[in-house]
């Protein structure tokens, strides 16, 4: 058999898949609390006793050893650019698809009480972008001397105009810091260009951020860490959507992830307009877009879901009183390995899964306004038109282990009341039944049509 031990490296959970890649088949998987304030060995050294049995009690040879991390905090980032809506967000959907945890964006010339806040955060790594290309270039230099005094963030990615490229690396590396250049990611107005920028974040987790999260201990079960845990998501969906030389994808679709401490939704789309007379506006978004609400958690950020959304709504959702719902959301974030126990606790984890879901899709999608001219009403487009997205697919601990997904699943769908905002009308609703995406993301990287096959044969329709 040709085998793979597929790791992920979770926030709370370390998780391991055992897959015969020929056969397509999962032969065992199981988890082990993440330990990597200690030693990141035992925790995954725990999980990888929880498959022996299927092996006989013996671990066999793996022809692939991959794994992907969110431990420690994950890859976080601070992402700066010139114009809130232009190269600031270019940069910041840069770093959300390299699979980075976004701590904060700056927008024009960084202030002292801004560098403040970098070096509060602490940043594993900075994307500095600023500027088309032969562009405004006094901004990225001041915010380069700016950050050259900063005392935190020492790995910076530099991705703005290519005119001032080399004077803002000359600055950085001067005052000592760990400098990349790549391509801008805004080269021209309204040409968004990410896709080098991520290449060079993932590189430089790989070669820095798995040292600084002592994950480096871990190389002797495994051939290398690939690439933070919602990177391998994204690698999963893209696969599931686009397909290969040997095997069609699905086609368009999203994918809402509902963690511990955030929200993920993932959409693979163009989301160009659907109507007729709608115009679209704005910097045109990314075929692979991903979006992370760190307020929409069900452990970690337990208690921002319910400063977000009120007692009243978890309540009104949950048919419990406020006391009783503020008790457990109190509880969980105290516990996060608490699990709901009773019916009225499976209530109100429902509640939060489905507000979790319903905010993260509302903040994704794309909207509409009508503009009035002196023809008449137009509408205009901002974001992606996501209304005929075929497939939505629900993946995280809570909705994966929830006798009826589809009740979660349903906060992300087109809403009457919400006629400006673009969710999916009437997708096929799928479940990653046995969480298998992160793993597909490992495995796309060696054996894409295997990968793929393996996420058609685990995903079921609710």
């Amino acid at each position: 058999m040709e085998l793979a031990l597929l790791i992920d490296f979770g926030s709370t959970y370390t998780k391991v898949t055992a897959l015969d890649v020929e056969a397509v088949e999962v032969i065992a998987t199981a988890k082990g609390l993440t330990t990597v304030d200690t030693n990141i060995l035992e925790g995954l050294e725990q999980a990888l006793e929880g498959i022996k049995p299927r092996f006989g009690g013996v671990l066999p040879e793996f022809q692939h050893r991959l794994a992907c991390s969110s431990a420690a905090g994950g890859l976080r980032m601070v992402a700066i650019g010139l114009v809130k809506e232009l190269t600031v967000e270019a940069a910041r959907q840069a770093a959300l698809g390299a699979g980075a945890r976004v701590l904060g964006v700056f927008a024009h010339q960084l202030t002292a009480a801004e560098i403040e806040q970098i070096d509060a955060n602490c940043p594993d790594i900075i994307l500095l972008a600023g500027g088309t290309d032969g562009g405004n270039k006094d901004t990225i230099l001041h915010n380069a001397r700016m950050l050259a005094a900063a005392r935190c963030g020492n790995t910076i990615i530099v991705a703005g105009n290519k005119s001032a490229a080399e004077e803002v690396r000359d600055i950085l590396v001067q005052a000592g810091k760990d400098v990349r250049v790549t391509a801008n990611v805004l080269p021209e107005l309204n040409k968004l260009n990410v896709e080098p920028a991520r290449e060079t974040i993932r590189a430089t987790f790989l070669e820095k951020i798995v040292e600084v999260k002592g994950l480096r201990r871990a190389e002797r079960y495994i051939q290398g860490i690939l690439m933070p845990t919602p990177a391998a998501v994204l690698n999963a969906a893209k696969l599931l959507a686009t397909g290969t030389g040997e095997e069609t994808g699905w086609g368009d679709l999203v994918i809402v992830d509902i963690g511990g401490a955030t929200t993920d939704v993932h959409s693979l789309a163009e989301g160009h307009p659907t109507r007729s007379g709608v115009t679209y506006k704005g910097l045109p978004e990314p075929f692979a877009k991903r979006t992370v609400e760190g307020d929409l958690g069900m452990r970690v950020s337990a208690l921002s879901l319910l400063d977000t959304v009120g007692a009243r709504k978890l309540a009104a959702l949950s048919g419990l009183p406020e006391e009783e719902v503020v008790s457990y959301v109190h509880a969980v974030h105290g516990n996060v390995e608490l699990l709901p126990a009773g019916e009225n606790q499976w209530k109100i984890d429902t509640a939060m899964a489905r507000v979790a879901t319903d905010l993260a899709m509302e903040r994704h999608a794309g909207t509409l306004e009508t503009a009035w001219t002196p023809m008449g009403a137009m509408y205009i487009q901002h974001g992606k038109d996501l209304t005929q997205v075929p497939y939505l697919v629900g993946t995280g601990g809570v909705i994966v282990n929830h006798p009826n997904p589809g009740e979660i699943l349903q906060g992300a769908l087109y809403k009457q009341e919400q006629p400006t905002v673009l969710r999916p009308q009437k997708p096929r609703m799928m479940l990653d039944k046995d969480y298998i995406l992160a793993a597909v993301g490992l495995l796309a990287e060696v054996k894409p049509t295997a990968a793929l096959k393996l996420a058609k044969k685990y995903m079921v329709e609710i």
